[in-house]
């Protein structure tokens, strides 16, 4: 409740919904049953670090949710070091589409 005395929601949405996941998963996968590559993983990582940066905008103390943002992008930091030993031809793919999708 304190956080509608603030002006600020009660509740602010951190984590992707199913909808959103699955778009990610339809525009990154590498064959039609794939849910967990390297690129799928790291598009998912890259919204989910992306909505807690909008996060933590707002809520500058919220140091739990900093830890998450940090392992978050830890996590993606290694796949794509995988990636760029092991497939640089998909890392470089992966980097053009995440070109499009910034802008």
């Amino acid at each position: 409740m304190s956080g509608l005395l603030l002006g600020t929601p009660a509740y602010t949405k951190c984590m992707l919904d199913k909808k959103a996941k699955e778009k990610i998963i339809e525009k990154f996968k590498t064959h039609d049953q794939d849910t967990g590559s390297a690129q799928v993983q790291i598009a998912i990582l890259t919204a989910e670090i992306k909505d807690l940066t909008d996060h933590l905008k707002m809520h500058k103390k919220d140091f739990s949710s900093r830890r998450g943002l940090l392992r978050k992008v830890n996590e993606r930091r290694k796949l794509l070091r995988y990636m760029l030993r092991e497939m640089p031809k998909e890392h470089a793919k992966l980097a053009e589409k995440a070109q499009d999708l910034a802008t």
